[in-house]
């Protein structure tokens, strides 16, 4: 589940602690990518591994903040994160769909 597509605000147990459910069915490159954004801005990341349904499955993780409040949606569209070099996490590096965050949404006309 992408919380930054869904908006849903959803909290589980993960490793025996409450956690707000960040992303869910995530390979190991993609949580550690997210782990990082999160630990520089602060918060305490778990995760724990999901079996599959079928021996064919692959094992994913799951990836949660202590932070039962935290809202990646509403942090990421109100620029709260930040990556290591201080920039803005945008909604397209979040989805790593780009890695430039200074592309505008709008332009201002002289």
């Amino acid at each position: 589940m992408n919380t930054l597509i869904s908006g849903k605000h959803v909290v589980e147990e993960i490793a025996g602690v409450r956690c707000t459910l960040i992303e869910n069915g995530l390979n190991k490159l993609r949580a550690d990518f997210l782990t990082e954004i999160l630990m520089t801005n602060g918060f305490e990341v778990k995760s724990e591994e999901v079996p599959g349904k079928t021996e064919a499955d692959k094992t994913t993780l799951k990836l949660g903040v202590t932070d039962i409040i935290f809202n990646p949606m509403i942090a990421i569209y109100q620029k709260r994160l930040r990556r290591k070099d201080g920039k803005v996490v945008t909604p397209a590096y979040w989805r790593q769909s780009a890695s430039e965050t200074d592309i505008p949404y709008y332009q201002v006309k002289p």
